[in-house]
């Protein structure tokens, strides 16, 4: 395993600057994900650290190692693509081999790593069988594992899985956690699913318009998020949004009532904010209360989210356990002041 830094790294097309002045360390060991919704030069970014993209500007480094310029096959990296590409007339057994079979490792080192990587991802019963005969998380799994043999330094993964329904992408979540976990490697994982980054991450590096907009754990940025578009793209159901306006005394006026600021401010009465409320903490039986008129109820299970409508116009969701409400009726939605995140008028987190 190997630490990966990148020293203020751009990517231009042309004109066009897809990935801007990027500056990051990733430890080694860790699992860092790349979130961000599609064309914030995720993708880019991980496909510079392969040596598939040359950086316009900027340094990467793998170890000690500065690999900017360096070959894809040099680096020291395995990745695992969105589309799993194997060859579909090669066994399960050929597909993982291949690598080491084109760099001419002795028979019995294949041999040895190939058993090894199967039976750390429970493929060895379908080594003798082709692409066509596996599910799509097998099919996942044989690609890992043709990246386990080559013993890299990071691994790389490009969204992998993408492509797999909701159950197996669970399976495949978890499955890839205990790799890492059992493996102990350097991981950087691309994915526009907040939700794996959520579970899988040690670290989630969010980004936007090619530039990165917050680096931290995955509850740190849920609960600390440092400006709207993190608390809105971290969390499902994403954090709900209200206007308020400043009041005197150090109170707002935001979804038709006044309460006290969740932070000292010393904005001007009158200014305009974003206060930011997570649906979980829209459940409380006291706190301020907020009018609202339910209009659709998600059930889920054991968990409910309520889609609601304010005095002010203003939709709302809140997460419910237990007497749920029916479509059209008034509720009253408590929390409490200082569970309310501040935003200003250009997004940016108010202390």
């Amino acid at each position: 395993m190997a630490r990966v830094e990148l020293r203020r790294v751009s990517k231009s097309f042309g004109a066009t600057e897809v990935v801007h002045d990027v500056s990051l360390a990733i430890e080694e060991g860790e699992f860092t994900v790349f979130v961000g919704p599609s064309g914030c030069g995720k993708s880019t970014l991980l496909r510079m650290i392969a040596g598939l993209e040359e950086t316009s500007s900027g340094e990467i480094f793998i170890g000690e190692t500065d690999v900017t310029d360096a070959e894809p096959s040099d680096r020291g990296l395995a990745m695992v693509f969105q589309s799993y590409a194997l060859y579909p007339h090669m066994t399960v057994m050929d597909n993982m081999s291949f690598g080491l079979r084109m760099t001419h490792r002795p028979k019995t080192e294949i041999a040895e790593k190939v058993a090894r990587a199967a039976k750390i991802l429970r493929l060895e019963e379908y080594l003798q069988r082709k692409p066509a005969q596996l599910s799509g998380g097998q099919r996942q799994r044989v690609a890992i594992g043709r990246a386990i043999v080559r013993d890299p330094k990071v691994f790389l993964f490009d969204e992998p899985l993408s492509n797999l329904d909701a159950e197996l992408r669970v399976q495949m979540r978890v499955e890839i956690s205990k790799l890492h976990n059992m493996l102990g490697n350097t991981m950087i994982y691309v994915t526009h699913d907040q939700t794996e980054a959520l579970t899988m991450a040690d670290r989630i590096v969010v980004l936007r318009d090619g530039r990165i907009e917050q680096i931290g754990t995955p509850l740190g940025l849920y609960a600390d998020p440092d400006n709207a578009f993190v608390a809105g793209f971290i969390g499902s159901p994403r954090m709900n949004f209200l206007s308020a306006t400043v009041q005197a005394g150090g109170r707002l006026l935001a979804g038709g009532i006044e309460f006290p600021s969740p932070v000292p401010t010393k904005l001007e009465p009158g200014t305009t904010l974003q206060v930011g409320l997570r649906p979980e903490h829209l459940d409380l039986q006291d706190g301020i209360g907020l009018q609202a008129t339910v209009e659709f109820v998600e059930a889920l299970g054991s968990t409910c989210y309520l889609h609601a409508t304010l005095a002010t116009g203003e939709t709302i969701i809140a997460e419910r356990r237990s007497s749920l409400p029916r479509t059209g009726d008034t509720i009253t939605l408590h929390f409490a002041p200082t569970s309310a995140r501040l935003f200003g008028g250009s997004g940016e987190r108010i202390r």
